[in-house]
């Protein structure tokens, strides 16, 4: 409870300081020029409804899914929070210094062009931008710890009480905020609370049953972070780690948290030339499709042989043979033995153990084995084990009977891509008798025939974990082997264009003489610390 509280406060806390300041700002503004900040307060005020609006029907609607749609829905939800939060850190990080004179200049413009509606459209949209960016954020943190909601809801409204008073003493002009500084130290965490939403949503996305490769476990973190305790509950409640990560998780979480905490934290008196720049971006374009190649190219392909389409069957009179499936799309055909093939037709999925397979059904005519007429209570008593058929008695209906006799063989088949796991023949004898004391012809089921068969529950067992083990072996081979190489060659060609634009959009030294003499003369150009008089 505690790291949910604490991670949540942190969120409030700067989401709801850049809403907070960008209407302290322009309050500050409006009452240094005269002007009525009423029109701007009902715009924050809607904004504000709106948000809360947004985050109480995305829970509503969570709360009311199936427990797999309430995994899907927590997968895009962590996802959008997870582009908020970065393209947040990133822009106010890079603008921080200069939000004081850009909302200024802007709010002049829109008093010159709208008045006092363009201010309370400007002040609604950036509150609604934020609000709505706070409500996903929270949401998808509390989703992600499955700790209380309430203990989220409170650090998030106590994070948000403190960026008010902060936002209330800019306004009065009796508090100064180093701005940089501040954006940077919460931006640090909320990087890690980020990063930690990327590895919650690949963890939804698994359970949701859209990612099953990279499921091992890579780490066991229980010995020293117990759920139950307070470091468990704090490090799992602010940064979303659980103490089991797998595979895909601890990648996720390096792919995203690197790179970012780089961006984030490079230095800009370390700021590269553009020549440098570009060999950099070049140089790091290169490793990256060599990364991609190599992993392409070295990791193995999973070359496990699989059950196949022929098994041998158990016969019910003790014997054995060979079964054979043909599959061609929609139809099937079995072949049992040197007999004609058996067309089957498709009847639906199935599961054997905790593989989903494709059912195949026939029924066909089959020689019953019998053609005694008349035929005897105790032929009938044998031919149906030792009992008597249902109806049937020496006092009331001592037989002989006038026998009409059919019989039929249903096959059951379960196959899984080009293997098949599972087949059986089960035959039903009839016979349709008269006289002997019935009144009406009588229809009785006798068994089934000495040639039904079909293969044992233990190989169906081993061929089916076989095929699902075969199965994430594939999947994890072509993570490593398609979708990584996919991925760095992707990031390599967007690195290539970035060097090759490197020198387009960088200054000149012109331009960073000019922009530093203007700097030096401006007393407005260190507006890092904010303070509204």
């Amino acid at each position: 409870m505690q790291g949910i509280f604490v991670g949540t406060f942190l969120i409030g806390l700067r989401e709801g300081l850049e809403a907070t300041l960008i209407v302290s700002i322009v309050g500050a503004f409006l009452r240094r020029n005269g002007r009525s900040i009423r029109p701007m307060m009902v715009g924050v005020g809607v904004a504000v409804g709106l948000s809360i609006a947004v985050g109480v029907g995305l829970d509503a609607l969570s709360a009311s899914l199936p427990q797999r749609q309430q995994e899907m829905l927590e997968t895009v939800i962590g996802a959008v929070a997870v582009v908020f939060v970065t393209t947040m850190i990133i822009w106010m990080n890079r603008n921080a210094q200069h939000l004081k004179g850009e909302l200024e200049s802007e709010a002049a413009q829109a008093i010159n062009t709208g008045g006092s509606l363009a201010l309370a459209v400007m002040a609604f949209l950036a509150v609604l931008k934020e609000g709505f960016e706070t409500a996903v954020f929270l949401l998808a943190a509390a989703q992600a710890t499955h700790e209380s909601g309430w203990a989220a809801l409170l650090g998030a409204l106590a994070g948000i009480a403190v960026s008010i008073v902060i936002g209330i003493g800019i306004y009065f002009g009796g508090l100064k905020l180093n701005l940089g500084r501040f954006f940077r130290i919460t931006g640090v965490f909320l990087v890690f609370i980020a990063a930690g939403l990327v590895l919650s949503a690949l963890r939804t996305a698994h359970e949701a049953g859209w990612i099953n490769i990279g499921q091992q476990q890579v780490f066991d973190f229980s010995s020293w972070m117990p759920a139950r305790s307070m470091l468990g509950s704090l490090i799992t409640g602010m940064f979303g780690i659980p103490s089991d990560p797998r595979l895909i998780e601890v990648l996720g979480w390096l792919l995203y948290a690197v790179p970012v905490l780089v961006v984030f934290l490079w230095p800009a008196r370390l700021a590269a030339s553009p020549i440098a720049r570009r060999r950099l971006l070049a140089c790091t374009a290169a490793g990256l499709a060599s990364a991609a190649a190599i992993l392409a190219v070295a990791v193995p392909a999973q070359h496990t042989p699989t059950p196949g389409l022929t098994r041998t069957v158990g016969t019910a009179d003790g014997g054995s043979a060979s079964v054979s499936l043909q599959l061609d799309r929609d139809a099937a055909t079995l072949t049992v033995g040197n007999a004609a093939p058996i067309p089957l037709s498709s009847a639906g999925t199935g599961t054997v153990g905790s593989l989903q397979t494709q059912l195949w059904q026939a029924k066909a005519p089959a020689d019953p084995g019998v053609n005694t007429s008349p035929v005897s209570l105790g032929q009938l008593a044998t031919l149906s084990g030792g009992r008597l058929p249902v109806g049937l008695s020496p006092t009331r209906t001592p037989g002989p009977f006038q026998a009409d006799w059919t019989a039929t063989t249903s096959y059951s088949v379960a196959s899984y891509g080009n293997s098949l796991i599972s087949a059986q023949a089960q035959s039903n004898r009839v016979a349709v008798l008269q006289g002997g004391g019935l009144a009406t012809t009588k229809t009785v089921s006798l068994g089934g025939l000495g040639g039904d068969w079909s293969t044992a529950t233990a190989d169906d067992t081993a061929a089916a974990t076989a095929l699902g083990h075969l199965a994430v072996d594939r999947a994890e081979s072509a993570l490593w082997r398609l979708w990584l190489p996919i991925l760095l060659a992707a990031a390599a060609a967007a690195t290539a264009v970035l060097a090759l634009r490197a020198d387009r959009s960088s200054p000149t030294k012109e331009d960073t003489k000019e922009e530093r003499h203007h700097h030096n003369h401006d007393p407005a150009a260190h507006p890092d610390q904010i303070r509204a008089s």
